[in-house]
């Protein structure tokens, strides 16, 4: 019996070290797969170490939606006008709300001054892209709208070894048709594997939207007809913005309110401060089917892609860890029982001891006495 009652202690002390084992790598690993989607940590790189609280949210449109350039601006605008009613303002020489737009605006030939070229996915770009995709520069600078390089280009690493063979090459010039930019800067290709996943293979080029008028004109469609005349690019199919955090939720909300209604159907709208909160991806389990079949036309880029992919599997790590912590949770709840139980046992059995304790003590109390009483009897009989 001791035996089967000592196998049974170490079975469950077997289970429970797994369990506490299987919690710190799932965990480990959870944490490491949202943090390697950096561009969902946009508003902690803003913050810099700063005590105030701020906000990312993300949102892409279909191409039917015609959400444009002018109506990324007028969400900027909404949300300071929002934060001035908390009497938030922003600080001189500093941006309250730093915001960033794009779309896809097609696959072109691109050449360069020697004998290479290649096709490349082509996104224009506005505002302050390059601080939300965080991606990892080789060579050269970003540009931004505040910037004098309109005819700036930022290639990825295989667009310049398929040019020039190398990826120093920033300054060089490249040409699209008849349109001659220049290369601003060489970013490094994806790295993890949810985004080498979701990236197309053609390489990447990020362009302004001047560029972008230049090249492919208002439709968005390609055209062979290159002036230098700008013809003007404003679609966008993927707007972000980092801003401060009066209270819990307050860009989400806001900019849920301005655009969930007005975009019906045709907009998807991202928490990125809570997307990869373990909470939020084990209920998420309960509606996995939303994740993985799209029933919509929204246009979503890859790195968005690549967060869905890794909110995916986020979703079966933290169920696992729930269960997990839901094997040790109730060999606590059992033990805490038994011992209660053993308590109450040992605590009758005391009961029971002090009872006899003090009834012993009475009987020889009494008899104690019954014997003064006759002693003292006898002796009034002398």
């Amino acid at each position: 019996m001791k035996k089967k009652y000592r196998l049974g202690q170490m079975i469950i002390a077997a289970v429970n070290a797994v369990a506490v084992l299987g919690t710190v790598i799932l965990t480990v690993t959870g944490g490491n797969m949202a943090q390697s989607q950096r561009y969902n940590y946009a508003a902690e790189r803003w913050r810099n170490g700063s005590d105030k609280e701020f906000s990312q949210v993300s949102c892409f449109f279909s191409e039917d939606a015609e959400f444009e350039t002018n109506d990324a601006e007028g969400v900027r605008q909404m949300l300071t006008d929002k934060l001035r009613d908390v009497a938030i303002t922003p600080e001189e020489g500093k941006k309250l709300i730093p915001h960033a737009y794009s779309a896809v605006a097609g696959r072109s030939m691109v050449t360069c001054e020697i004998y290479g070229k290649s096709e490349a996915e082509i996104t224009a770009v506005g505002g302050d892209f390059f601080l939300f995709r965080d991606f990892d520069l080789l060579g050269g600078a970003f540009f931004s709208d505040e910037s004098s390089m309109k005819d700036g280009a930022v290639i990825d690493r295989d667009l310049a070894f398929a040019l020039y063979g190398s990826e120093n090459i920033a300054g060089k010039k490249i040409y699209i048709g008849n349109t001659e930019l220049f290369v601003s800067g060489v970013i490094d290709t994806p790295s993890t594997k949810a985004e080498k996943k979701c990236r197309e293979k053609t390489p990447q080029m990020y362009i302004s939207y001047y560029a972008a008028g230049l090249i492919f004109g208002s439709g968005g469609g390609y055209s062979m007809d290159f002036t230098d005349e700008r013809d003007e690019f404003s679609m966008v199919t993927c707007y972000e913005c980092v801003s401060p955090e009066p209270v819990e939720n307050f860009t989400y909300s806001k900019v849920k309110d301005y655009l969930a209604e007005l975009y019906k159907g045709k907009i998807s709208i991202v928490n990125n401060k809570e997307r990869f909160q373990p909470e939020n991806r084990t209920k998420a389990l309960k509606k996995l089917s939303e994740l993985a079949i799209r029933k919509d036309s929204i246009v979503y880029p890859y790195w968005e892609n690549a967060s869905r992919l890794v909110e995916l599997r986020l979703s079966f790590i933290y169920g696992g860890r729930r269960l997990l912590i839901a094997v040790m949770l109730i060999t606590l709840v059992c033990f805490i029982v038994r011992g209660y139980i053993r308590f109450k046992i040992k605590k009758q059995d005391l009961r029971r001891a002090a009872e006899d304790i003090f009834s012993e003590i009475q009987t020889k109390l009494r008899r104690r006495l019954n014997k003064n009483a006759e002693q003292t009897g006898k002796e009034k009989a002398q």
